[in-house]
Parts: C-alpha cells; sequence; structure tokens
C-alpha cells in the first residue's frame, strides 16, 4: 500500500508556497496515566504524559483546519493494555477527522491496541515483532521464606483468593491458574477484536495473528498486521513539524463555563490503607508504591459533593484494594451521595476496588481491566523458627489473644478459628454490598464471588460493572445523569491542603519517613484485597 504522504524530504524550511505544516509529528511514550496530578504545582513538576493531556492535544488538533495529517510516532510505550485501549479511542476520533498514521519500531500486543486507532499503522524493516499473546509470570515465595525461617499464615474466603499465596505457598495452585487463563482468555479476546474491527478483518484472521509465528514487519505487513513497511525518514518531509513546534498555530481549547455545572473526577490510585494518602517508593512486595488513603479519597469525594458547581462525580480506580475497613469507609461516601457517581475502572479495580463501586450509579471499566476479586483475606508472617536460627527470643506478658497478631508465633486453633470468623463476616457484608448495588441475588453473588477475579468484557456479561469504555465514556455518562450539556467541564478533585507545607512537599516528607514494616497494613488484618503482582507480558 502506498502512504502517498505529501512530504518525502526533510528540511528545516517549509516548502514554497507552504505557509503553515500540514502534517504534526505527535510523540507517544510512557505508562499514560489517566488525569495529571490535581495540585497545580505537583501537575507542573510531573514528567509523565497523561491520557488526559494527550486528549487534550488530540482536540486541539481535530480543530485545525490547515492540517492534513497527524504521524503518531511510538516510543518507549509502556502503559498497560486498559490505557493503550483508551489511547486507541482518542486516536480513533482523531482518524474520524484527520488522516493518522503511527509508526511502530516495536509490534507488541500494548502498542497495537493503541495504534490501531490510527488508520494506518507503519513499521520499519528491521521493527522487533512480539505478538506472542499475553502471559503472566508470579514468583511464588513460600519455599524461599520456609528455609529461611519464615512462614505465612494465609487465612481467605474463599478458593480463588489468591493475594497472599505466593508468601504462603510454594507453588500456583489450581485455582488460581483457572482464573489467570480465563483473565488472559478475556483480554486476548478483546485484543482480536480491537484488531480485527481496526484492520477490517474477521475475527479469526486476527486471532490467527496470534498463532502465526511473526517475526518480522514484512511477515506483519503480509498478513494483514500492518499498511507498509517504511523507516520514519520516509515519511517526515519539510512540511512536518513536531507538535510543541505548532502550539502557536492551534486554537486554543476553551472549556465550556460551569455555568450549568460541571463533573468532578475523584482518583482512587494504588492499595487501599486508612489514613492518608502516600507513596512508598520502595519496590518490594505489600509495601511498594501508591496507597490510596481512607481519609484522603473520603475528603475529595466530600469537597466534590460540597462544591456547587458540581452536578455529578466520577470516581476514578485503579487499586487491587487493600484494608476492609478503608475500602467500606470509601464505599459508604460513594453510597450516600446525593449526586450520581460513575466509577471508572483503570488496570485494576479488584476486591477492595470493586467493593467501593458496589453502588455507583453506573460502573464503567475497559475489556482489559482486572476487577471481581470479591473475597476476603487475612493473614501474617510467623518468624518462629527465624527469631530461633538468630537468637531472637520474644517474651510475652499478659493476654496471648492482645498479641495473637505477632509474627512470634502461629496462630492457636482458637485463634485461627477468631480470625476465620471475622473474614466471614466481612465476606459477608461484601457480598451484600454488592447484590444491593447490582441488583444480583446473594447467591449468584457468591458464584461470582469466592475471590474469582474477571476480565472487564466478562464482567460486564456477568452484570458486575454496567458498560465497556474509558474515563471519556464516564465523563459522558455522568453528565447524562445530571442533565449537563455534553461539553460540561471536568475537574480533579483533591482535599484541601492543610498546613504550611504545599501538597507534593507534604508528600516528599512523608516519603522520607516512611518505615519498613513487615505488614504494611498496621494493625488492620481483615484485607479485601488482590495481589497486583499480575503484570501483563
Amino acid at each position: 500500500m502506498n502512504l502517498n504522504l505529501p512530504f518525502l524530504n526533510r528540511d528545516d524550511a517549509l516548502p514554497g508556497g507552504v505557509t503553515r505544516p500540514t502534517w504534526v509529528i505527535l510523540d507517544l511514550s510512557g505508562p499514560f496515566p489517566e488525569r495529571q496530578p490535581g495540585n497545580p504545582v505537583a501537575a507542573l513538576l510531573s514528567r509523565t504524559e497523561s491520557l488526559e493531556a494527550l486528549a487534550a492535544r488530540v482536540q486541539k488538533l481535530r480543530g485545525a483546519g490547515w492540517l492534513h495529517g497527524v504521524l503518531v510516532r511510538f516510543g518507549e510505550f509502556t502503559a498497560a493494555p486498559a490505557a493503550a485501549h483508551a489511547v486507541r479511542g482518542i486516536l480513533a476520533d482523531l482518524a474520524a477527522e484527520k488522516r493518522v498514521v503511527a509508526y511502530l519500531p516495536q509490534l507488541t500486543m500494548t502498542t497495537l491496541i493503541a495504534a490501531s486507532g490510527a488508520g494506518e499503522l507503519v513499521a520499519p524493516e528491521s521493527a522487533e515483532v512480539n505478538l506472542g499473546g499475553f502471559g503472566v509470570e508470579s514468583t511464588f515465595l513460600g519455599e524461599f521464606l520456609k528455609k529461611r525461617g519464615i512462614e505465612f499464615e494465609n487465612l481467605r474466603v474463599r478458593e480463588y483468593k489468591a493475594a497472599l499465596t505466593r508468601f504462603s505457598q510454594d507453588h500456583m495452585d489450581d485455582h488460581n491458574r483457572e482464573q489467570l487463563q480465563a483473565y488472559l482468555d478475556g483480554l486476548e479476546g478483546a485484543w482480536v477484536r480491537d484488531l480485527a474491527s481496526a484492520r477490517g478483518v474477521s475475527e479469526d484472521v486476527a486471532a490467527g495473528w496470534l498463532s502465526a509465528d511473526l517475526t518480522s514487519a514484512q511477515a506483519a505487513l503480509d498478513a494483514g498486521v500492518i499498511t507498509k513497511v517504511a523507516y520514519e525518514d520516509e515519511l517526515v518531509g519539510p512540511a512536518s513539524r513536531p507538535f510543541e513546534a505548532v502550539l502557536d498555530l492551534l486554537t486554543p481549547h476553551r472549556p465550556a463555563k460551569a455555568k450549568a455545572g460541571r463533573v468532578a473526577v475523584v482518583p482512587l490510585i494504588g492499595t487501599i490503607i486508612t489514613g492518608k494518602s502516600r507513596t512508598n517508593p520502595i519496590p518490594l512486595p505489600l509495601l511498594g508504591g501508591p496507597m490510596a488513603g481512607s481519609d484522603t479519597v473520603v475528603a475529595a469525594l466530600r469537597r466534590a459533593k460540597e462544591d456547587r458547581a458540581t452536578k455529578a462525580i466520577v470516581l476514578y480506580v485503579n487499586s487491587g484494594g487493600g484494608s476492609a475497613l478503608a475500602s467500606d469507609l470509601i464505599w459508604r461516601e460513594v453510597a450516600k451521595s446525593e449526586k450520581p457517581v460513575v466509577v471508572v475502572m483503570g488496570e485494576y479495580a479488584a476486591s477492595g476496588g470493586y467493593y467501593v463501586a458496589t453502588h455507583a450509579r453506573t460502573i464503567v471499566a475497559s475489556p482489559y481491566t482486572l476487577t471481581g476479586s470479591i473475597g476476603v483475606v487475612s493473614g501474617k508472617p510467623v518468624l518462629t523458627e527465624f527469631n530461633r536460627r538468630h537468637g531472637l527470643n520474644p517474651e510475652r506478658v499478659g493476654r496471648d489473644r492482645a498479641l495473637m497478631y505477632s509474627p512470634a508465633r502461629p496462630y492457636t486453633d482458637e485463634e485461627r478459628d477468631h480470625v476465620e470468623k471475622g473474614i466471614l463476616e466481612v465476606y459477608d457484608r461484601f457480598t451484600t454490598r454488592v447484590a444491593e448495588g447490582r441488583k444480583l441475588s446473594k447467591e449468584r453473588v457468591n458464584e461470582l464471588g469466592r475471590g474469582r477475579i474477571w476480565s472487564g468484557q466478562d464482567a460486564l456479561q456477568r452484570g458486575l460493572i454496567d458498560e465497556l469504555g474509558d474515563l471519556s465514556t464516564g465523563l459522558t455518562r455522568a453528565r447524562e445523569l445530571a442533565g449537563l450539556p455534553h461539553d460540561a467541564p471536568a475537574w480533579n478533585v483533591t482535599p484541601k491542603n492543610h498546613g504550611p507545607l504545599p501538597q507534593f512537599a507534604q508528600e516528599a516528607a512523608q516519603v522520607a519517613s516512611v518505615s519498613v514494616n513487615v505488614w504494611p497494613f498496621g494493625n488492620e488484618r481483615v484485607l479485601t484485597w488482590f495481589d497486583q503482582d499480575v503484570k501483563v507480558r
């Protein structure tokens, strides 16, 4: 296929008779989180491109009457499948009005999801091709820890609840393998549908690409995956400019005034904990990454409710859950909201991340979202042998029940019964929340629950969510529920800042004072949590 681009040579000056660039180059790289930081200073300091910023750029390009086309250049694109699917939608909106060519030095599962929104897909002759489907790999630490004198108590409801099994077991059990395989099958089904639709082929043909042993750009072209093999210099010429070079030519996007009302976007990102949100930079299981504090999320929801101009709320969830208590506190704030709340799910919205969504008016998820995991888990590390080997001797005074969560010894039978009773009560509360919010019977929720995860597509078929889409979809639904015009503005909500330090400085101070604990949830032992060590390759 001949691209017939209007330029072939590179030069600093525009060609004769051309007063404005006819093509713009748009670079895409990084993980593409959904929103910019809510704090203005933090947003200014952020070096990570967001989906929100990309959508704003595309909106400007769509309105440029002088623009013929856009070359989307994929660099180190590290977005998860759900974020890649959102990029796909943004590029598809642009392709509806402009010619869009995607340049892909690496043909991977996720880059093709994103690039499939473009009308034409181009790769260099030397492109790396990795279209082997999706897979996950999890390292089980049970035997490793045991050899070092550390065991792990793992009490769970029910058989699919695998949050702590990699610490308590030395291998993956059959139930966990079953649910992960079903989740991956769901992702591959979504990929096949996306690529078949984009390339104008049947789903059988697109599915065949996963087993076709494609190893080169030419093979991908012959199979119909891409539209042309070409190098970048064959696509970029004197009538093209980077997006940053044409900013002065683009009409500033003026968001609608909030006279009729606006939509608030509240983020819930990371492991759910009680207290304030924070980020722990330590790259260790259970310890690292962003943590969504119930105090912070509830305060943001309340600020949105109190804002007179806000008529609806979108809660953006990208979390595998965490504390059962914190999840319930956030759920309560959603459930009692008089303003309609729409939940939009990102890469994860599992366990506690699903719990908080149950009473939203509408739940939107990507077909690539990992959700469900309606179950409960509790546990603790046991350091008895570790202490013996290293000459450590914990001594007790007082009631054993007061020290039952100590890692110095395992639970007694009585204590184990006590913990199991507690997590069964939480599981009953969790399934009740789902049944009431989703209008399902408790029996049906238990069938869908038991700790099992689902892809967004499977969750839709089972009534756990309402619609497939992304944040743009969620904002549209929120505006409809509130009776707002389609272009009503949205604003990112954070709690009001307190104290002399700006919010980003407060977070930096919290990071600097992080202490490493064996158990990151403080005194809370009952978790609605899905271990997020599921990274799709």
